[in-house]
């Protein structure tokens, strides 16, 4: 961002205090899509048909290094709303709850005098913590309810933070129109294996972006209905990876990455890239400094309002977690932690000895690899190995090798890289209360008691 930095940095942190002109304080819409792997957007350069993510792109900042802390619906959605990393709000298999005593959004941005609402799918618990407006609808957000909660609100004074969340591109993708997307035109990644199946699903998924793209238009254009636009801060993310082989449920960039586009008229440049890196835990700090307040100590993250004024760096390593114990079809446990540097990233699978199963793995499009991988096709069977099959420690240049497909971690070369990236993991880990295996076998501990029996 070229520009002065100190001056936009304190003009953002007043107007953050004092509202637009004395008159009226900022309103905070934050959007999220469901199992949407960050890379397939068009305006990250993926094959899906997001006018409406793309315009919001020249319109506002995106993120280019954006993360969170686990590949999985539950505990993300808890990261966000809590600013609490997964194992330190207990919030970490899927299916799950926070423990007693942690406050959500509600507490936080409802003491600063805004009405906190919810659209869409919820997946957080338990519901005395993420007490918010339940704007009435199912897993995906109801416009006609939210254009009637924006006219409540442009009645009142108090402004709002509504969450708008989707279903959407979560399985089983069908949503969209698929016939924009002809499977045998479809490009596919280096890491999945070409088959029928995987194009169909390919091209359902992706059919499925471009519904949810729709959705972001529709937000926006109620906004702009209803007088609010220049007044708002905008935030759309992706959460973690599409539900195909090396995405979701794993600590691969592919999973744990995300999109995040921020808009906010008069205070973030237009059209702006920003290669920081930031994660979840992030977001909600972030809205409470941008409403005026200060983060509370206890909070896990860091306001990216210097951010959005144009900084250029922010965190030096992220973290994410997963957790195999109470999903479904998972294998009965198989923890994974994973630091990311600016270059590297180090993943500790916790029982190599297992098979990593999940969902996926009883997929139509994993079973059509298996079946090739009988046949013998060797590129499919390295694949299905490798999902299924993982070695202690993985090491990847992020830089030589973005799509993470040659582990490094038995090159002696990187020996010093290892300790040092195992160092901060561990670090990260111990400042969670994290305990690696131990916490693992706790898992269903800290879900409902509906999930445990489904379990």
């Amino acid at each position: 961002m070229k520009t002065n930095g100190c001056l936009i940095l304190t003009a953002l942190l007043l107007a953050a205090a004092t509202g637009f002109g004395g008159t009226s304080k900022l309103n905070i819409v934050f959007m999220i899509a469901d199992d949407c792997t960050f890379r397939d957007l068009g305006c990250y350069g993926g094959q899906a048909h997001t006018p409406n993510l793309d315009r919001l792109a020249t319109e506002g900042m995106r993120f280019t290094r954006c993360f969170q802390a686990a590949p999985m619906c539950s505990p993300t959605r808890h990261t966000i709303y809590t600013g609490l990393y997964p194992v330190k709000s207990g919030a970490y298999p899927n299916h799950t709850h926070v423990e007693p005593g942690v406050e959500s959004i509600v507490h936080y941005m409802g003491a600063l005098g805004y009405r906190v609402a919810q659209s869409g799918k919820t997946h957080v618990g338990p519901a005395p913590v993420f007490n918010w407006e339940k704007i009435p609808g199912a897993n995906d957000p109801n416009f006609d309810k939210v254009d009637a909660f924006l006219a409540d609100c442009k009645k009142g004074e108090a402004p709002f933070c509504l969450l708008l969340c989707s279903n959407q591109p979560h399985t089983p993708w069908n949503k969209g129109d698929p016939s924009k997307y002809p499977p045998e035109k479809i490009q596919l990644p280096p890491y999945y294996v070409d088959t029928p199946e995987t194009r169909d699903g390919m091209s359902r998924y992706l059919a499925e972006i471009t519904y949810f793209d729709d959705q972001v238009g529709q937000a926006l254009e109620l906004l702009k209905k209803h007088g609010f636009a220049d007044n708002t801060l905008f935030m759309v993310v992706s959460e973690q990876g599409n539900s195909l082989p090396f995405a979701k449920w794993t600590c691969y960039d592919s999973g744990i990455q995300s999109a995040m586009i921020v808009r906010w008229p008069g205070r973030v440049e237009p059209g702006s890239v920003n290669p920081a890196m930031v994660e979840y835990v992030d977001i909600l700090p972030t809205f409470i400094e941008a409403a005026g307040g200060a983060p509370d100590p206890v909070l896990n993250g860091k306001s990216l309002l210097p951010v959005l004024a144009g900084k250029q760096e922010h965190k030096k390593y992220v973290f994410s977690e997963m957790t195999t114990k109470g999903i479904y079809f998972g294998s009965p446990h198989y923890g994974i932690r994973s630091v990311r540097s600016e270059r590297f990233k180090y993943i500790w699978n916790f029982s190599p000895e297992m098979e990593f199963k999940n969902a996926c793995t009883r997929s139509k499009e994993f079973k059509s690899w298996e079946v090739l991988a009988d046949a013998g096709d060797a590129n499919a069977a390295k694949l299905v190995q490798r999902y299924k099959f993982r070695p202690e420690f993985e090491l990847y240049d992020i830089v030589a090798d973005p799509l993470e497909m040659n582990n490094l971690s038995g090159n002696p070369e990187y020996a010093a890289t290892m300790t040092e990236l195992r160092a901060e993991l561990d670090h990260w880990m111990a400042r969670c209360g994290d305990k690696g295996q131990e916490t693992e076998m706790a898992a269903r501990e800290h879900m409902g008691k509906a999930e445990k029996e489904k379990d």
